[in-house]
C-alpha cells in the first residue's frame, strides 16, 4: 500500500491502527487508548548502545523513541512517555513528516546502525511516508521495527517492504496476567499472530559478516517478571514449537521496579538470579541455540534513557 497523506488523513479519523480498536478521529484532536492523536510526537532521536549486540554494535543504533502506546503496561520502564499522563511538552516533542525524514537521514550520518522505531504502531502511516521518502533520499541502513509485539496484522502490512528487523515482544502467555497488567486480555493470541506476519515479511536472520550486525530477521524479546518463570517457559517453549532456530529470542532479566508498579506487591521486586537461571537453563533444555541473554546488572533506573527531546530539534 502507498501511503500518501490522504491515506494518512483517512487513517486518522477513524483509527484502527491497534487492536484497542478506538474509532477515534486523530486528526479532530481525539485520543485513543494510545494517547496521541495525529500529529506525530517522540521523546529522544540518538545513538543507543543498550541493544542487542547484533542491533547497537559497536557504533549504536539509531533510536527514536515515540510518545504512547497503545499497551502501556504498568511496569513499563518507558512509562514516562508511553503513558498519556506522563507526557508533557518536555518529553512529547511534536515533528512533522518532513522533521523525521532528516531525523532518520542525520542518524544515518552519524554513524548509526540501523534507524531504531521504537513503539511507533501509533504512527504506522506517517511513519510509513517518512521511510519511503528518506529511502529515496539516500537512507539505506536496516530499519527496525521495536515494537510491544501488540500489533495488527493489518497494520503491520503497512510496513513490508519498509523495515529489515523485526524487535517485538512477547510479554504474556496467560491471559490473567496480560489482562492485570496492561488491560489485553487478548494479548497472547494478538501478539503471536502479529509476530508470525513479522516472520512471513523479514525471513530468516541475516548478518553481515564483517560486523556481526542484524541485516534482517526477527528478534523476539521476553521480559521475565519476577515470579513468573512459569509464563516464561510457557512463551519459549511456544517459540521454539513455532520457529526453531530461525528467530533469535532475547531473554531479559531487567525488570525494573518503579514508582507507578509499587502499589503491586508481587511486581515490587527484582528477578532474583535463581528465577533467571531457571528459565536460562529451561531454554538450553528445550533446545534454543539462537538466544541472548542478559549479564551483569541490569535492572538499574540508569539503564533508562533520559527523555528531554535529544536529537529532535533542527
Amino acid at each position: 500500500m502507498n501511503i500518501t497523506r490522504e491515506k494518512i488523513d483517512a487513517i486518522m479519523h477513524d483509527c484502527t491502527l491497534c487492536p484497542r480498536n478506538c474509532h477515534v478521529d486523530r486528526m479532530a484532536g481525539s485520543r485513543g487508548f494510545c494517547g496521541q492523536n495525529a500529529e506525530v510526537t517522540a521523546a529522544r532521536a540518538a545513538l543507543h548502545f543498550w541493544e542487542e549486540p547484533c542491533i547497537s554494535g559497536d557504533c549504536g543504533s539509531g533510536a527514536v523513541f515515540f510518545t504512547g502506546c497503545s499497551l502501556q503496561c504498568i511496569f513499563c520502564q518507558n512509562y514516562s512517555i508511553a503513558h498519556p499522563a506522563s507526557n508533557t511538552p518536555q518529553n512529547a516533542r511534536p515533528l512533522s513528516i518532513g522533521r523525521l525524514i532528516q531525523i532518520f537521514l542525520e542518524l544515518q550520518a552519524k554513524g548509526a546502525a540501523n534507524i531504531n522505531l521504537i513503539t511507533a504502531g501509533h504512527f504506522l502511516p506517517q511513519i510509513c511516508l517518512a521511510l519511503t521518502e528518506a529511502k529515496s533520499q539516500g537512507l539505506s541502513i536496516p530499519i527496525v521495527y521495536n515494537s510491544s509485539g501488540y500489533e495488527k496484522v493489518s497494520s503491520l502490512r503497512l510496513l513490508e517492504g519498509l523495515v529489515d528487523i523485526y524487535l517485538p515482544d512477547l510479554k504474556y502467555h496467560s491471559k490473567q496476567l496480560a489482562q492485570q497488567y496492561s488491560h489485553a486480555p487478548d494479548y497472547f493470541e494478538t501478539a503471536s499472530k502479529a509476530i508470525e506476519e513479522m516472520f512471513r515479511q523479514a525471513g530468516t536472520p541475516v548478518f553481515d559478516s564483517e560486523t556481526g550486525l542484524m541485516k534482517k530477521g526477527v528478534i523476539v524479546r521476553h521480559l521475565l517478571l519476577p515470579g513468573q518463570t512459569g509464563d516464561a517457559k510457557r512463551i519459549l517453549r511456544y517459540l521454539h514449537d513455532t520457529y526453531g532456530n530461525d528467530i533469535y529470542i532475547s531473554i531479559m532479566n531487567q525488570y525494573t521496579p518503579l514508582r507507578q508498579a509499587a502499589q503491586i506487591p508481587e511486581l515490587n521486586r527484582r528477578v532474583s538470579q535463581a528465577e533467571y537461571e531457571r528459565v536460562l537453563s529451561f531454554a538450553d533444555k528445550i533446545g534454543i541455540e539462537n538466544g541472548f541473554m542478559q549479564i551483569g546488572n541490569t535492572a538499574m533506573e540508569s539503564f533508562i534513557p533520559d527523555f528531554h527531546g535529544e536529537g529532535l530539534h533542527v
